[in-house]
């Protein structure tokens, strides 16, 4: 490690900012999503979208949920199925083309769509077979347009440079590799071995393919994980060089998440082990020229992520930071989340109820919310915050006909407090996040979260550092 690299953010503000928040993927967050939106709600937010003409010429993202992997890995949060049963897959796959055929029956065919991922689970558990057969459906009742973002999530042990090629010739442009961490002892730990040097020959490997990013995902805070221990996976990150890091806190969680009860708590890092390790990744990774995108996210000078930044175009949505604008989402699969005009919905979350809904000729949705104008309102504001670390007041007010200051009178107070502390600067035109707030961003937005001023159980969310 690079010794003479400070880290970007002090050990005492990390530790004062390590309470739970929201990751703001949208606002509101899923959590708040209600029952009573239904699949008819979902089905009258299609038909706005049909009719609204501006709407149907703006391209749509897709994000399809692939639930299943061969084997549990004990820190895991994800919807999942664990299977060693490959034959689950094909009759998942004719279901997925069911939900397509009733978004198009909807929206017609042809629809333009600039963003896809494929998450899961593990998507890479899908033969190379599966994968032409879910990727020429999707080409079938939609347009993936030229230079869109197209990207996969990979478990490096599901995979080999063959499947690389397969992947390349599908269109796939973006992987993310998910590798947590590259100590043996971690490993056996959260149940995933998988040896550094498969890694690395998997991303030389993709790089020769001229794959257009290629990402890594790390987190700290597992068991058996110490700073030291960490210090050495950071080293070998960085040798590796991915083009974008994401590097998560493990929340610890047995109550809601069952396989963690696998885990030990006695071999858990302490609160100040953790905050030691996300300081040195901070100072790790900047130390070797990459760019704090923000939120957890790293990204090369290079990247097209760190472009959007520089140049104030970065945006969020469900799956994170994106360069893409904001646009509709349409979420497939079991537990997929989507987002159509003012609307959120999730599906079914196990695979009975959400066969069962498309085996009734209708879609799987079932919680949502449809957003209040104060909810539009401060999704503006925290989206603005959370990608361009500024906000002027003056946008606001045009854009949603309130007056700022009466608006959020608490709300600028509460942000004089964090002015104070060196994490935003505040006039009479707007707030702007400084170079320190900008690692505690997740603490800026909370401001203007109206669910969380009139609910304080902060437990269901992972800690902001």
């Amino acid at each position: 490690m690079n010794a003479a690299v400070a880290a970007p953010a002090s050990e005492d503000l990390l530790r004062r900012f390590d309470v739970p928040g929201p990751r703001y993927t949208s606002y509101p967050t899923a959590d708040r999503f209600v029952e009573a939106f239904s699949a008819d709600d979902y089905v009258q937010a299609l038909k706005q979208r049909r009719t609204g003409a501006a709407a149907m010429t703006l391209p749509l993202s897709l994000y399809v949920h692939i639930p299943f992997c061969e084997s549990l890995c004990y820190y895991c949060a994800c919807n999942k199925i664990i299977t060693r049963h490959h034959d689950r897959a094909a009759p998942y796959l004719r279901y997925l083309s069911r939900e397509v055929d009733l978004h198009t029956a909807h929206l017609g065919v042809g629809q333009t769509v600039t963003q896809l991922h494929l998450g899961g689970g593990s998507p890479t558990f899908l033969s190379d077979d599966e994968l032409r057969e879910l990727m020429a459906m999707l080409r079938r009742n939609f347009v993936l347009a030229p230079g869109g973002e197209y990207s996969i999530e990979i478990d490096p042990r599901t995979i080999d440079a063959s499947r690389l090629d397969t992947l390349a010739g599908l269109g796939f442009n973006r992987l993310s590799f998910g590798v947590q961490d590259f100590d043996p002892a971690v490993q056996k730990a959260v149940h995933r071995v998988q040896p550094v040097e498969q890694v690395f020959s998997l991303v030389a490997a993709a790089r020769q393919r001229q794959f257009d990013s290629i990402n890594v995902d790390l987190i700290y805070g597992l068991p058996q994980q110490s700073p030291e221990s960490f210090d050495r996976t950071l080293e070998q990150v960085i040798e590796l060089r991915p083009d974008r890091i994401a590097l998560y806190a493990y929340a610890h969680l047995p109550e809601r998440f069952k396989p963690q009860r696998r885990i030990a708590g006695a071999e858990l890092p302490t609160g100040a082990a953790k905050v030691a390790m996300l300081s040195r990744s901070l100072a790790a990774f900047m130390g070797a020229g990459y760019v704090y995108v923000g939120m957890d996210h790293f990204a090369l000078p290079t990247d097209a992520l760190a472009v959007a930044k520089r140049q104030g175009r970065l945006h969020r949505n469900f799956q994170g930071y994106s360069t893409q604008p904001d646009c509709d989402l349409i979420g497939l699969g079991v537990s997929s989340i989507g987002r159509i005009g003012a609307t959120y919905s999730q599906n079914a979350k196990t695979l009975e109820e959400y066969y069962d809904c498309l085996d009734q000729g209708r879609f799987p949705v079932v919680r949502g919310l449809a957003l209040s104008r104060d909810d539009l309102v401060r999704r503006a504001v925290i989206m603005a915050l959370m990608c361009q670390g500024q906000l002027s007041f003056e946008s606001i007010e045009l854009g949603y006909l309130v007056d700022f200051r009466k608006y959020f009178a608490a709300e600028i107070e509460t942000l004089r407090q964090l002015a104070d502390q060196g994490l935003v600067t505040l006039d009479g035109s707007g707030v702007q996040v400084t170079d320190t707030g900008w690692f505690f961003v997740r603490a800026v937005a909370m401001v203007f979260d109206r669910y969380l001023q009139t609910d304080r159980t902060r437990a269901r969310f992972s800690k902001i550092i």
